[in-house]
């Protein structure tokens, strides 16, 4: 372990991340109900120009009217290239006291985290507010995963990252128009066999920026969150993104359709089998400890002081789903 020690993020669930437009308050009532763990109503890419004002206010009248019970609430507010922004930031920070988190899109630079963090700050003081707000920053553009370490430290309000796909696609230029799906030229090709047959195997394009901006948020104690999946009528094509991110050390996915959300808490929570082994490790390595052994075999495996971290993790995690 580094001498250097990163304080983590404020923990809360985070499996599954609903997006809801601010423009349609129909909405806010459904979603209250739903089995999100986070909710986000939006000012950004889900409301028109035009209909900007409107869902500002809607969003500052659901969160004050809405029993959102027990959620954590979020507002993805405009980019900070927006006139549209401050606005977003002073009217629903200073009226809204049930607002948890901010979501910042397309930060590219950790100076983006700082203006809104300093706004933010000053809101606070002026109104009192005995809650303070966290962040969640969204890495979607070219610029802001080539700083996502720097973004990543950028402001002790952070929280967590989220992958936004579809415009981190349209900012490197990729040669694609789903969002969050793979792509069939995006593979690699086999050595020739006996008959001269090779197969093709489909790969993720989106693998190494998931990885680039998920070792940001282990080392900077911040949660990663995988971003959306368009598709909503393909739950197969959902689960297997959700699977691969969460593999990779992932908490969590955004669900743009109520389908969606069971999907993500299933895949994203631990399964009985895997707290049970984590407990017989733990139990394992303090039969270990008390025989003077620093590591011991499990199932014909070695465990160590690394597996009790990592079972840890699994069992806390697992402690905060409600059942």
């Amino acid at each position: 372990m580094s001498f250097t020690l990163i304080d983590q993020a404020t923990p809360r669930l985070h499996r599954s991340e609903l997006a809801v437009p601010g423009s349609n308050e129909s909405l806010f009532e459904k979603s209250a109900k739903s089995g999100a763990d986070i909710i986000f109503l939006d000012c950004e890419d889900a409301v028109a120009p035009d209909d900007k004002d409107k869902a500002r206010k809607n969003i500052i009248q659901g969160l004050n009217e809405v029993d959102w019970g027990t959620k954590t609430m979020m507002v993805r507010i405009n980019g900070l290239d927006t006139h549209y922004m401050y606005r977003d930031v002073v009217d629903i920070v200073e009226a809204c006291p049930r607002l948890d988190m901010i979501l910042i899109p397309k930060v590219g630079t950790a100076q983006d985290v700082y203006a809104v963090d300093m706004l933010v700050t000053q809101i606070e003081a002026a109104k009192k507010r005995t809650k303070r707000i966290g962040f969640e920053i969204l890495i979607e553009t070219a610029l802001g995963m080539a700083n996502v370490e720097a973004i990543a430290q950028s402001s002790t309000r952070n929280e967590a990252m989220s992958f936004g796909v579809a415009d981190y696609a349209a900012s490197t230029r990729a040669r694609t128009t789903v969002i969050g799906g793979v792509h069939p030229d995006y593979g690699v090709l086999t050595d020739k066999d006996e008959r001269e047959h090779r197969d093709f195997h489909w790969a993720d394009p989106w693998h190494y920026a998931q990885s680039r901006m998920m070792v940001a948020c282990r080392a900077y104690g911040l949660r990663p969150i995988d971003g959306p999946f368009g598709d909503f009528g393909d739950p197969d094509g959902y689960k297997a993104a959700a699977r691969r991110a969460a593999v990779l050390g992932f908490e969590g996915k955004w669900a743009i359709h109520p389908s969606q959300i069971g999907l993500a808490n299933e895949i994203f929570s631990p399964s009985d089998a895997e707290v049970t082994k984590a407990r017989r490790i733990l139990e394992a390595m303090a039969q270990a400890a008390r025989e003077g052994k620093g590591a011991v075999s499990l199932d014909g495996r070695l465990i160590d002081i690394a597996s009790i971290r990592m079972a840890e993790a699994l069992i806390a995690k697992a402690d905060t789903i409600p059942r």
